[in-house]
């Protein structure tokens, strides 16, 4: 088992910036790929980043591509999110989540593991 904590959401204005940060406990946070996913009100939840076990390789959804960075630290055993010039449409529950698969996974059912999710709200 993984547990995987998120951290970091809030109310930003437009144009602002936030970093989430996932922490993760149990098995070896090294073993995993990592990911961000994010859900709005009544809407599906959808991929936001993804990174390697080992780092080597990011991936982003086109909406968040060169606004939004992943990183992982595994010695701290944390993945974080740096969202910058943050737009009202990135408002959502962002989560974290974790598998074991050692690719690229952009979908929901890829992922083994989920945190509890942290609120961001951008602000118009």
């Amino acid at each position: 088992q993984v547990q995987l904590a998120e951290s970091g959401g809030g109310l930003v204005q437009a144009g602002g910036s936030l970093r989430l940060s996932c922490a993760a406990s149990g098995r070896t946070f090294s073993n995993y790929d990592m990911a961000w996913f994010r859900q709005a009100p009544g809407k599906e939840r959808e991929f936001v980043a993804a990174i390697t076990w080992n780092g080597d390789n990011t991936y982003y959804a086109v909406s968040v591509k060169g606004r939004f960075t992943i990183s992982r630290y595994n010695a701290k055993n944390t993945v974080y999110l740096q969202m910058n010039s943050l737009k009202p449409e990135d408002t959502a529950v962002y989560y974290c989540a974790a598998t074991a698969m050692h690719t690229i996974v952009v979908v929901t059912t890829g992922y083994d593991y989920w945190g509890q999710g942290t609120q961001v709200t951008v602000s118009s």
